[in-house]
């Protein structure tokens, strides 16, 4: 006769009961999955996470309320699920799981590390702890209605690595807010502005600089004290952005000192963030228009969309559409709200120069009107029930490895529709570990092409190795025979390379380097590909998913012209060891078919089978929970000339 405790064998009971486990996430995902490991039977849980509880997360992360808006999440998640289970016993740490303190010795004392993150340097990072420490990492994430759980296990399964990410389409608030860094991020904050002035305000859509980000004050207090300041701030009144714009009769000299002079000087005040980046630079208008002619500035040939505007010109844009956008608006009436279209020409110029002029004070290259309105798609909301299911699927998962049987594990997509047999939750089976893949490879081995007269050291440490590999402290040596040190993880032993460029140090074609960070306990050779005629703007191109070795036996011919879905950035975990050709690196081959359950590989491949296979857009994007890679359901033909970025 079988025991249970619960719904549980005894035996699982017990497991479950004495288990420690890490919580890597207490946002959407998190919330949920740790409310289901307490009421599942585990006891011992540690859960870290960065990030503070704004008004925004209360939708959807439900162990929060309104007067724990600027708290830790990490920390009131804790108190909120100790309301279920006051047994149990819960550490949480508000900090970001990439702190040094946090080492492979540190991952060493759990049993499973269960990921709910919102960040693919933090996925990279988990991963490779994992790896080293040998624990078991069950890999999750959300977009809209679309989610997938995963298990990685070193020797067993690919890890989060083994395939390219394509690029990662969403991004944290603040990141939108204060600290853009690619043009993506200033055309999200351009739609959002034309929200916020013209259309349906959101809240999860604020535009002005955020008081509250974490990386500005390390002080939980501090962070609290700055979230509620809107709210305290004496007899001042705050106004929405779209009554101080009605107050002002949408002025768009006004507007336009507002946000790229004003709000821009007020983030200069928050000093901690420019220590490591470079400072905006205010735009005042007035001075603009004392520069040349716009005319003089176009750049670009062909097409007038196709052409890059001057400053001058992209401000002039700016007051020309919200001049446009100001008179549509009132000729609709009391309370009306226009609704964005990237086929509405003024609403897409006041996208596009509001996007390039915040572009060019972030010092980023701006961009024509026809790659704006290519990157400005639909925003995936954050959807709670998806979160849950989700997390109901990483305990389930969790069970399994508790009970012994890993093999059983699998790679799970939840789909949007149910596919024709009549299934929401489709179970792959789990890859093998990829041989090429430069991280859990026996022997992690890439090849980088560069211009070694123009690649500066630090942009090797800073670029190359720690954005691009995901390193968070690496030493660099070159095989020169006398060992080299070209880069420390110590303080100033080597910053006076930083300024130098590769070929200083004989560093030429051939040449390689090993890379070493020790906090993830992870060595990487790098091989060094010389290369005078790279793209415009390109300073460096990874050759392959991983370095140039001799094909396989197994991989057939037409598999070798087959490359990974998406490109280098990806947050994907790695489920999908093939897609479809680069020429249709956005699109997902869907294959039915009533044979054997496939691997989560097979459900991206190119075949020849009985099952059908219809082609649709791919929806890969991160919600603030996560991203992940999934199948996409057959939708109508309508929705296929659609660009989906989700974001949080």
């Amino acid at each position: 006769m079988v025991h249970l405790v619960g719904s549980l064998q005894k035996e699982l009971a017990d497991s479950v009961s004495a288990c420690r486990v890490l919580v890597v996430g207490a946002g959407g995902i998190g919330c949920e999955l740790l409310k289901n490991l307490v009421l599942t039977g585990f006891k011992n849980i540690e859960v870290i996470d960065l990030d503070t509880i704004d008004v925004s997360n209360l939708n959807r992360q439900f162990l929060f309320q309104k007067k724990h808006v600027g708290k830790s999440k990490a920390q009131v998640a804790k108190e909120s699920v100790l309301q279920f289970c006051p047994t149990a016993n819960i550490t949480a740490y508000h900090d970001s799981i990439m702190n040094p303190d946090y080492n492979v010795e540190f991952f060493r004392n759990f049993i499973l590390v269960m990921n709910a993150l919102d960040n693919r340097a933090a996925r990279n990072h988990v991963n490779r702890m994992c790896l080293a420490a040998d624990i078991p990492l069950i890999e999750s994430g959300t977009a809209g209605y679309l989610g997938q759980v995963t298990v990685i296990k070193k020797g067993l399964t690919e890890c989060y690595e083994c395939q390219p990410k394509p690029t990662q389409k969403t991004f944290p608030g603040c990141t939108i807010r204060n600290t853009p860094s690619e043009p993506i991020h200033c055309i999200v904050w351009a739609k959002y502005l034309f929200n916020q002035l013209f259309g349906e305000e959101d809240a999860d859509q604020e535009v002005s600089p955020d008081t509250a980000d974490p990386e500005a004050t390390w002080k939980p207090e501090e962070t609290a004290a700055r979230a509620t300041a809107s709210d305290q701030d004496g007899d001042i009144k705050r106004v929405s952005t779209k009554d101080w714009a009605r107050s002002t009769g949408y002025d768009p000299v006004k507007i336009f000192n507002k946000l790229f002079k004003d709000d821009i000087m007020y983030l200069l005040t928050m000093d901690k963030l420019w220590k490591k980046r470079k400072a905006p630079l205010p735009l005042e208008w007035h001075e603009l228009q004392k520069l040349v002619s716009p005319q003089e500035e176009v750049s670009g040939a062909g097409l007038k969309d196709q052409q890059v505007l001057g400053v001058k010109g992209y401000s002039q844009l700016f007051s020309h559409s919200v001049e446009t956008l100001r008179t549509q608006l009132a000729n609709q009436g009391d309370g009306a709200e226009l609704v964005w279209d990237k086929d509405d020409a003024p609403a897409m110029d006041f996208v596009t120069s509001a996007a390039n002029l915040r572009m060019h004070v972030f010092s980023m290259n701006m961009k024509s009107h026809f790659d704006v309105k290519s990157m400005a798609g639909n925003i995936i909301p954050a959807i709670a029930t998806t979160n849950a299911v989700i997390a109901g699927l990483i305990v389930l998962e969790s069970l399994k490895i508790l009970s012994g049987e890993v093999e059983q594990c699998r790679t799970i997509f939840l789909n949007k529709q149910p596919n024709p047999r009549k299934k929401l939750l489709v179970p792959c089976a789990l890859d093998p570990p990829s041989a090429n893949c430069y991280v859990c490879a026996s022997k992690p081995e890439v090849t980088v092409k560069l211009n070694v007269h123009k690649t500066f050291v630090l942009s090797l440490q800073d670029k190359i190795l720690k954005e691009k590999f995901g390193m968070v402290a690496p030493d660099v040596q070159i095989e020169d025979g006398k060992g080299t040190i070209l880069i420390s993880s110590e303080e100033g032993e080597t910053e006076g390379n930083n300024s130098k460029y590769l070929s200083d140090f004989g560093i030429r074609n051939g040449s390689r380097l090993q890379v070493d960070d020790f906090l993830q306990d992870y060595t990487l050779l790098v091989n060094v590909l010389h290369c005078e005629d790279l793209e415009k703007d390109v300073e460096f191109e990874v050759v392959g998913d991983a370095p140039d070795k001799a094909p396989t036996p197994a991989k057939t011919q037409e598999e070798g012209n087959n490359i990974a879905n998406g490109n280098k950035d990806s947050a994907q975990p790695s489920t999908s060891s093939k897609a479809t050709p680069a020429a249709d690196d956005d699109d997902v081959l869907i294959v039915d078919s009533d044979e054997e359950e496939p691997s989560s590989s097979s459900m991206d491949v190119t075949t020849e089978t009985g099952g059908s296979i219809r082609k649709r857009k791919l929806q890969d994007a991160e919600t603030g929970e996560a991203s992940v890679k999934r199948q996409r359901v057959d939708q109508s033909a309508e929705d296929d000339d659609e660009d989906i970025i989700a974001l949080d």
